[in-house]
């Protein structure tokens, strides 16, 4: 094996069956996703069942395709990368076998990636220079964490979300709204033309010393304010209502981070997940960075949603560290940040 590590990496956790190949943890030569969006678009929703037969269908063709985009054959890889959690236990496991079997095929090296772990190292591709520590918000339709990057592949979680996720939560209330699914980039596009401050709905805050979240009272809120406006006969204004909420989640998610770099006393926080391409939360940020002299680093939109290329950085430096795994590695859906 040269100086170059090759990871093929493959990501199966819910609805995106995505192939990458990824060389030392920073350079992506290819990153081939297949999206399921307008499968579950008319559902309003990822349907488990349906998401794992697509990948079953799609699997062999994807990561064809990343070897080809790549000019690389199964040969010139060193390992493969593959997330085991956490995500839906059916779609991770479609990923995992087809991954399992082509290490113990080829005999290479099998590496087990934490989801959120390949959220966070997305950063590493889009910015070849970042090392730890640092911190790092993780915001998407499953998850909301704030993460301290200690070292490349260990974290701290200072806080996360007690109840819906970020992302869930505008799915949610677009929903709501009539706008479909996903939600998160409707909501954000209708808030442009609403105004923010049109509704206060609330924002959780915990009297715990915590830097946690909370976004089902602030759900909560919108349906109720929705159905009140409804059962009064008063004209509902959408686009003041997903600017008010939007709002509500951005304060919350801008402040716990910047106090969290304070208490850490680092200068630099990473954004990753699929919320991470919300402009509103974009914006707030870089404005409150400047203002606290914190440094806001984003990945590029593709590397914010699902992705096997962020898979295959965070593979990359899970085998640095010589984390290997067996071939009997199981899929946990419920895997924690951290866990082994």
């Amino acid at each position: 094996m040269d100086n170059n590590v090759k990871i093929l990496a493959i990501e199966s956790s819910c609805d995106e069956t995505s192939a990458a190949v990824v060389v030392n943890g920073r350079e992506v030569l290819s990153n081939i996703i297949s999206s399921q969006i307008d499968i579950h678009k008319k559902f309003g929703g990822v349907v488990p069942e349906v998401a794992s037969r697509k990948h079953i269908e799609v699997i062999n063709a994807v990561v064809e395709e990343a070897l080809e985009e790549a000019k690389l054959t199964l040969k010139d890889i060193d390992a493969i990368g593959v997330t085991y959690g956490p995500g839906l236990v059916g779609a991770l496991l479609v990923g995992m076998q087809y991954a399992k079997g082509l290490a113990y095929g080829m005999k290479k090296p099998l590496i087990g990636v934490n989801h959120i772990e390949g959220h966070i190292s997305a950063n590493f591709i889009e910015h070849k220079d970042l090392k730890p520590p640092f911190v790092c918000l993780v915001v998407s339709g499953g998850h909301t964490f704030i993460v301290y990057v200690k070292d490349f592949g260990e974290f701290e979680v200072i806080g996360q979300t007690r109840d819906d996720a970020a992302g869930e939560a505008y799915d949610k209330i677009a929903r709501a709204l009539g706008l479909g699914y996903p939600g998160g980039p409707k909501i954000d596009k209708l808030a442009k033309e609403g105004n923010e401050n049109a509704i206060k709905f609330p924002r959780a805050n915990f009297h715990d010393d915590t830097l946690d979240f909370s976004f089902s009272g602030l759900k909560s809120a919108v349906l109720n304010y929705l159905n009140k406006m409804e059962m009064t006969g008063k004209d509902i204004n959408k686009a003041d209502i997903a600017a008010s909420f939007q709002k509500a989640v951005v304060d919350v998610l801008t402040n716990n981070v910047i106090k969290t770099c304070k208490i850490k006393e680092v200068d630099k926080v990473a954004i990753a997940g699929g919320v991470a391409a919300n402009s509103a939360l974009r914006n707030n940020l870089i404005k409150e960075g400047k203002e606290n002299g914190i440094e806001v680093l984003f990945p590029a939109p593709i590397l914010c949603t699902d992705n096997a290329a962020m898979i295959g950085s965070a593979a990359y430096f899970e085998f640095m560290k010589g984390r290997v795994a067996s071939i009997d590695l199981n899929a946990k859906p419920n895997l924690k940040l951290g866990e082994r």
